[in-house]
C-alpha cells in the first residue's frame, strides 16, 4: 500500500490534476472551492494499471499555507511535482523542491501540467530544460518529467505507468510490529463518532485494539477502519488509513497526535538532531534561535542548541538539541523540517538522531559529538533490534549473526537493549551471546503474551465450570514450538499473568462456580457415591446424571477420580481404598485380585479397573495373579 503527495506552486493544477486521474477533487473546504485554491490537504485514491491502489495527499501551493503542506508530506513514498507550463519554476516550487530534498522523497515526477495552454513547443523544451537546472543536485535530479493536461487529459496514461514503474522500484514500508498513525485529519461521522485519519507507518492496526492518543496519553478502542473508503479488519503500513475510534469524543484529538498501541512510545520534549541549513537562507542560524518544528504531522515551537559550533551558515549542516515547548513523537530516522516563525521561512532539516536524549548537553562536549556522530551511521543496538524483530524469537547468536554486529558490539548492543526493556529473555543470560537461550524483542513479547490472554479469556467466557484451557488445545492454537510453548507460559507464570497445572492453563482469578441447579446435581450424585462408595456409578452414568461439562470439572477439581473409560471413585473412597490395600499387602507381602475385591467388599469390574490404575500409576506392580508395593 502505497501514498503519493502532490507538491508545487499555487495555481498550477494539483488539485485539478489529482481530479482528473481519480475523478476526486481534493478541496473538500467550501472556502478552497469558493477561492479556487487548496488552503488544506486534501485526499483521494486510484488504482494503478498494475492494480495496485494507491492514496493521494494534495497538499497546499500558496506561502501561506506551506504549513499545512508540511503536515501532509512527510509520510509519502513518491511525489507528483506540478509546474505549470506556460508559468515555469515560481517561488514554491523552490520552496516545496527544497522540502522533498531535506525529507529525502527520492521517488518523484515532474509533470509539466497546463500544456494545452501552450501552443509553441519549445517553449516547453525551454521550461524542460530550466526544471533540469533546478533539479540538479536534489533528490529528483533524475526525475522523468511527463508533459500533460488535465483539461485534454494528454499524457495522463504515460503518468500513471511512470507512476507504476517508480513505485515499483521504492522501497516497501517496514513493518516493525509498532503502529504509528500521525493524525492529520479528525472528524465525527453520525452513528460512528469519532474517526482520524493519517498514513500509517511501523506496524499494523487491528479493529478491536485498544489504542493510545500521544501525547494527549488518551485511551480508546478501534472501532473499525477503512482504507479508501472500504472497510478492512487489519490496515497495513504505508496505507492512507481511517481510524473510527470508541472512546473518545472529536474534540479530544487534534492534528499533529499520533495514534498507536499502548506503552509502544514515548514523547519526547527535547530532540537531538542533525540539521542541514538551506543555501538560499536569508540569515546564518544561531544558538537560541526561536524555530518551528514539524515532524509527522505535528508542529510546535522549539529552542536551537547549537552543538559543536557558534554559528551555522547557509549551506552548512550540523548538530542541534531542540528543547520543544510542547511533546512529540518521534524515533531515531525520522524526517522533520525547522521554519523561523516570523517572517515565516523554512530553514533546512535533517533527521532525529536521539529522540530521548538524557539531558542538556555541554555545547563544545567533544565525547557528545562523537556519539551523534556514530548515532547517526546506525546504533548497533537498532540494528540488533531489528534482527530480532526479523526472526521473531530466536536465539542470541542467531541474531547476531543475522545483523552482522561485531562480538564486542553486539553484547554491548544487547545489554543496552536489556536495560532499556526493549529486550525479553525466555531462557539463559541476554547478556551473553555464547548459548542458545532463546530472546525476543519486547513489542512481539507484549503481543504475544496480549494473544495467549485474549484466547484464555475466550475459553472462560465458553466454558464457565472448567478449571482452564487444556495445555494442548492452547499450543495448537497458538502455533508454537513445545520448547517455546513451555518457556512463554512458564515466563507468563512466574510474571502471574496466568496460572498453571499440568495439563491446563488460566487466567489468574478465575473461579469456576457452579450455579445453584447445578449444585443440585452435583449433590444428587454425590449422594449415589456415598450410597455405594466401592460400586459406584459408572462414567457414562454420572455423565447422564450431570452432563459432560460438570463431569469433567468435577474430575478436574479431584472430587472424583477416574481410573478406567467405565469406573469413577469419590476421590475420600478411592483414597481410602489405596491405604486398605497398602495395609494389606505389608502385612501379606502380596495380594490377589480375589482379596483385594473380598477386602472392599466390591466386584471384579471395579478392582480390576483400580488395580490397573494403581499399576500405571507406579503404587503396585503385578507379579503374575499378586500385586506387590513397588519399591
Amino acid at each position: 500500500m502505497r501514498v503519493i503527495g502532490t507538491s508545487g506552486h499555487v495555481d498550477h493544477g494539483k488539485s485539478t490534476l489529482v481530479a482528473a486521474l481519480t475523478g476526486t477533487h481534493p478541496d473538500r473546504l467550501k472556502e478552497e472551492q469558493e477561492r479556487e485554491m487548496t488552503i488544506d490537504l486534501g485526499f483521494a485514491w486510484l488504482t494503478l494499471p498494475d492494480g495496485e491502489e494507491i492514496g493521494i495527499v494534495d497538499v497546499p501551493g500558496h506561502r501561506d499555507f506551506i504549513e499545512n503542506m508540511l503536515a501532509g508530506v512527510g509520510g509519502i513514498d513518491a511525489v507528483l511535482l506540478v509546474i505549470a507550463a506556460d508559468e515555469g519554476i515560481m517561488p514554491q516550487t523552490r520552496e516545496h523542491l527544497a522540502i522533498l530534498d531535506l525529507l529525502q522523497i527520492r521517488a518523484g515526477i515532474v509533470v509539466l501540467n497546463k500544456i494545452d495552454l501552450v501552443d509553441d513547443p519549445k517553449w516547453l523544451d525551454l521550461v524542460e530544460a530550466d526544471i533540469r537546472k533546478v533539479l540538479d543536485d536534489t533528490v529528483l535530479q533524475d526525475a522523468p518529467i511527463l508533459r500533460v493536461s488535465s483539461v485534454t487529459r494528454a499524457g495522463l496514461p504515460e503518468l500513471l505507468q511512470t507512476l507504476c514503474r517508480i513505485l515499483q522500484n521504492a522501497p516497501a514500508r517496514t513493518d516493525l510490529s509498532r503502529p504509528r498513525l500521525p493524525v492529520d485529519r479528525v472528524f465525527s461521522i453520525a452513528g460512528f463518532g469519532t474517526v482520524v485519519t493519517g498514513t500509517l507507518s511501523d506496524g499494523s492496526l487491528t479493529t478491536g485494539d485498544e489504542v493510545e492518543i500521544l501525547p494527549s496519553r488518551l485511551h480508546g478502542r478501534i472501532r473499525g477502519l477503512q482504507t479508501h473508503k472500504k472497510k478492512e479488519e487489519a490496515a497495513v503500513p504505508g496505507s492512507r488509513t481511517a481510524v473510527n475510534i470508541s472512546g473518545l469524543n472529536v474534540g479530544q484529538i487534534q492534528r499533529g497526535e499520533v495514534v498507536t498501541l499502548p506503552g509502544q512510545y514515548q514523547t519526547t520534549q527535547r530532540l537531538d538532531i542533525h540539521f542541514r541549513l538551506l543555501p538560499n537562507v536569508s540569515a546564518s542560524l544561531r544558538h537560541h534561535t526561536e524555530v518551528k518544528l514539524f515532524i509527522g504531522t505535528s508542529e510546535t515551537i522549539a529552542d536551537v542548541r547549537l552543538l559543536g559550533a557558534e554559528i551555522l551558515n547557509p549551506g552548512e549542516t550540523g548538530w542541534l538539541q531542540l528543547d520543544l515547548r510542547t511533546p512529540v513523537v518521534a524515533v531515531r530516522g525520522d524526517r522533520y523540517i525547522l521554519r523561523r516563525p516570523s517572517p515565516g521561512e523554512t530553514l533546512g532539516g535533517g533527521t532525529v538522531v536521539d529522540s530521548q536524549p538524557k539531558g542538556r548537553h555541554k555545547r563544545f562536549d567533544e565525547e557528545v559529538l562523537k556519539r551523534l556522530e556514530s548515532m547517526a551511521q546506525g546504533s548497533p543496538a537498532e540494528v540488533l533490534l531489528h534482527a530480532f524483530l526479523a526472526l521473531g524469537p530466536a536465539t542470541i547468536i542467531d541474531a547476531i549473526v543475522h545483523s552482522r554486529l561485531e562480538d564486542k558490539i553486539a553484547t554491548a548492543a544487547l545489554e543496552e537493549l536489556t536495560k532499556s526493556g526493549q529486550m525479553v529473555r525466555l531462557e539463559g543470560s541476554p547478556l551473553t551471546h555464547d548459548e542458545n537461550g532463546l530472546v525476543m524483542a519486547a513489542t512481539q513479547w507484549l503481543a504475544l503474551k496480549d494473544s495467549i490472554l485474549t484466547i484464555l479469556d475466550a475459553y472462560h467466557q465458553t466454558y464457565p465450570i472448567r478449571r482452564g484451557m487444556p495445555r494442548e488445545e492452547l499450543k495448537s492454537k497458538l502455533k508454537l514450538t513445545p520448547r517455546l510453548f513451555n518457556l512463554v507460559l512458564s515466563k507468563m507464570a512466574a510474571e502471574g499473568v496466568v496460572g498453571e497445572g499440568s495439563k491446563w492453563v488460566a487466567i489468574p482469578g478465575h473461579i469456576v462456580r457452579f450455579s445453584p441447579f447445578q449444585q443440585v446435581k452435583v449433590d444428587k450424585l454425590m449422594e449415589k457415591f456415598a450410597a455405594a462408595a466401592y460400586a459406584p456409578p459408572s462414567v457414562k452414568e454420572c455423565q447422564a446424571e450431570v452432563g459432560e461439562d460438570l463431569f469433567s470439572a468435577l474430575e478436574e477439581f479431584g472430587d472424583l477420580v477416574t481410573v478406567s473409560e467405565e469406573v469413577v471413585f469419590r476421590k475420600a473412597d478411592y483414597e481410602t481404598m489405596v491405604e486398605k490395600i497398602r495395609q494389606a499387602i505389608n502385612q501379606k507381602g502380596k495380594i490377589t485380585l480375589a482379596e483385594v475385591r473380598d477386602l472392599l467388599k466390591s466386584s471384579r469390574k471395579y478392582v480390576q479397573a483400580l488395580l490397573e490404575y494403581l499399576d500405571a500409576a507406579g503404587v503396585t506392580v503385578r507379579d503374575g495373579d499378586f500385586r506387590k508395593l513397588k519399591q
